[in-house]
């Protein structure tokens, strides 16, 4: 098999990419519609649900997004640095470090300045915001400035003498003329559906992988700029990258497939299509405890609650990750057992806290319904 017209960059249509629109309209119309509905229920919190909606949405995009390329931000820290950012509560939590700070500014200057045109120093500004320190792990790369040098930029994985090529990108010296391409179409109203366009612009954008590092994080950074676009508002609601992390190994499946093809790329757009329905439908869904928390505080709001069970009721509906004991209360609270045990058992007095039904070694609690 030789090399040529291997890849979609080596194709003669590119970039002029095309796409059988019956074949995904009617999940095109399904996101729209749920779009529509997200936003119309969200529009109906007061001012302080929608700005914890906000936060919960733009810090879990920027710590799913990193997770998808192995990197663990810490949690309180984004959510610490996104509330200041965006002019939101944050008392309790902890003071971001100068990495998280950056991280979180290109985030927010992306989906608050939606609006402003795509330029490559903006993506520059962006590229050497993730990486402050000039390096990828051990390795020196070229910070704020397209990739350089003879060697080709490949996609791979394995352990090394045993590697798998899943990509080669275009060689360095097509990158600058083939990203002024792209940020021409992308900051040019297109003929199309802003949600289409950011589908497009994501597999577009990653395919020229014009960085040393840090392009997937920029490619679903400027998704998350084009969505801000399509939905005419910096208030996000939903997260693309929380769905694309529980779907990880199908993202590359699909962009992979998508690389390897020609200029026809239908399947991408469903892909993206039906992976954004996913992520609404999670959002609506989280909205439903959002309108289960606010009641909840309204009932509980001459009730007498110290800060540590408010922080841990207001996680639980938030989305507690596993079951609640007595030692993660002790752990998230930074508290003795004896405090976790007199905090949770004041709550099952006030029935707010129940034992969990199933019972085992470790006792769990639930929210009484």
């Amino acid at each position: 098999m030789t090399r040529a017209n291997i890849y979609i960059w080596q194709q003669p249509d590119w970039p002029h990419f095309t796409w059988d629109s019956t074949s995904f309209s009617q999940s095109l119309a399904m996101v729209n519609m749920l779009r529509g509905k997200l936003l119309g229920r969200i529009s109906m919190f007061g001012l302080e649900a929608q700005s914890e909606s906000v936060l919960n949405s733009v810090s879990e995009e920027i710590i799913h997004s990193a997770q998808i390329e192995g990197e663990i931000l810490n949690c309180d820290s984004v959510r610490s640095s996104v509330a200041k950012q965006l002019g939101l509560k944050y008392e309790g939590l902890p003071t971001a470090d100068h990495y998280v700070e950056g991280v979180v500014q290109v985030m927010v200057d992306a989906i608050t300045q939606y609006a402003a045109p795509l330029s490559d120093q903006r993506l520059f500004a962006w590229h050497a915001a993730l990486f402050p320190m000039g390096r990828s792990g051990l390795y020196k790369i070229d910070v704020g400035q397209w990739r350089r040098g003879e060697e080709p930029m490949q996609v791979v994985s394995g352990v090394m003498g045993h590697e798998t090529v899943h990509y080669e990108a275009p060689p360095s010296d097509d990158v600058p003329y083939m990203m002024q391409e792209f940020l021409t179409w992308v900051n040019t109203s297109q003929p199309i559906d802003p949600v289409v366009k950011a589908a497009i612009a994501h597999l577009w954008f990653v395919s020229i992988h014009p960085f040393d590092d840090g392009n997937g994080r920029i490619c679903r950074t400027i998704t998350e700029l084009l969505l801000s676009q399509a939905d005419q508002t910096s208030q996000r609601y939903y997260s693309l990258s929380t769905e694309i992390l529980t779907h990880r190994k199908d993202y590359y499946v699909q962009l992979e497939r998508a690389q390897h093809g020609g200029a026809d790329v239908t399947q991408w757009i469903s892909w993206f299509l039906h992976t954004l329905q996913q992520a609404l439908q999670t959002a609506l869904l989280k909205t439903e405890n959002v309108v289960r928390k606010v009641k909840f505080w309204q009932e509980h709001r001459l009730t007498p609650i110290n800060n540590r069970q408010r922080k841990v009721v207001n996680m639980l509906f938030d989305g507690f990750e596993g079951k609640l004991t007595s030692s993660k209360w002790y752990k998230i609270n930074h508290c003795s057992q004896d405090t976790a045990t007199r905090d949770i058992n004041d709550l099952i007095k006030k029935g707010i806290l129940q034992p969990a039904a199933e019972g085992g070694r470790s006792t769990s609690y639930t929210l009484v319904e």
